[in-house]
C-alpha cells in the first residue's frame, strides 16, 4: 500500500468529483479463489466515508459530484434482490451530493469538460473509486464478462480532457489498482495535474487503511 499523510483540503470554491465504478458479479468470481466484491457497496462505502471527510472539512456549501457508473448497480440489484439505485439515492439525499449517472466511458469526460461551467467551477478534487489496471479505470469488470469490461476510461483518452477543467494544484487520486504503473503519467500530461495519488493494491471488498481515511477500513 501506498502510505500518504493527509494535505490541507483545498478551497470550498471549486468541485470534489468522486468517481465510482460498479461491483463484479457472483456469476463471473465465484470460480476464483479470492473473488472481487462480496458487498455490493464497496465503492459506494468508499465514496461515502470519503464524502463525510470532505464535508467535515469544508461544511455544507462544499460542491461534491459522484459520478457514479448505473448500469452495474441495476445489474447487481438483481443479485442482491434489492433496488440499490435508491439506496445510492439517499446516500446522495443524506450529504447534499450531485448524483450524475453515466454508462460508456466517454460520458466521464463529458462531464469533466462541460458538467459545470468550467470557466467558473473548476475541478479541485478529482478521486476514483473502482476496479483497474496499470492503463484503464474498468467501470463494469466482471460484470457483463468474466474478468474483462464494456465500459473504461483508457489512458489513451486522456488526452480528451480540457486541462482547464482542473485548477491548479488540483488533487487527483486513483483508489484503484496498478494505476500508478502508467495511468499516472498519462493524467498528469493531460491535465497538468501534480498531485496525483495512487494505491498500486487493489481494494478487495473494501478493506483499506490509508490516511485518507484515519486508518479506518473502507467499507
Amino acid at each position: 500500500m501506498v502510505t500518504l499523510a493527509l494535505r490541507a483540503a483545498p478551497p470550498v470554491g471549486g468541485e470534489y468529483v468522486l468517481l465510482v465504478g460498479g461491483p463484479s458479479m457472483y456469476q463471473w468470481e465465484k470460480y476464483k479463489a479470492v473473488p472481487h466484491d462480496h458487498w455490493w457497496a464497496n465503492f459506494v462505502r468508499a465514496a461515502r466515508l470519503r464524502t463525510e471527510q470532505l464535508r467535515a472539512q469544508l461544511g455544507t456549501d462544499a460542491k461534491i459530484t459522484w459520478l457514479i457508473y448505473r448500469q452495474g448497480y441495476e445489474d447487481r440489484a438483481k443479485q442482491e434482490h434489492q433496488d440499490l439505485i435508491s439506496l445510492i439515492g439517499t446516500v446522495r439525499d443524506k450529504f447534499n451530493v450531485n448524483l450524475v449517472w453515466f454508462g460508456p466511458g466517454h460520458e466521464v469526460i463529458d462531464y469533466i469538460n462541460n458538467g459545470q461551467p468550467r470557466d467558473q467551477v473548476k475541478i479541485v478534487d478529482f478521486e476514483y473509486f473502482g476496479h483497474s489496471n496499470r492503463a484503464c479505470f474498468m467501470f463494469d469488470y466482471s460484470n457483463n464478462i468474466d474478468s474483462a469490461c464494456k465500459s473504461w476510461l483508457h489512458d489513451s483518452d486522456l488526452t480528451k480532457i480540457n486541462r482547464r477543467a482542473f485548477a491548479r494544484h488540483a488533487y487527483v487520486k486513483s483508489w484503484g489498482c496498478h494505476t500508478g504503473e502508467e495511468m499516472s503519467k498519462k493524467w498528469y500530461a493531460a491535465t497538468d495535474a501534480h498531485d496525483w495519488r495512487d494505491r498500486q493494491d487493489a481494494i478487495h471488498d473494501g478493506r483499506t487503511a490509508d490516511p485518507h481515511f484515519g486508518g479506518r477500513q473502507v467499507g
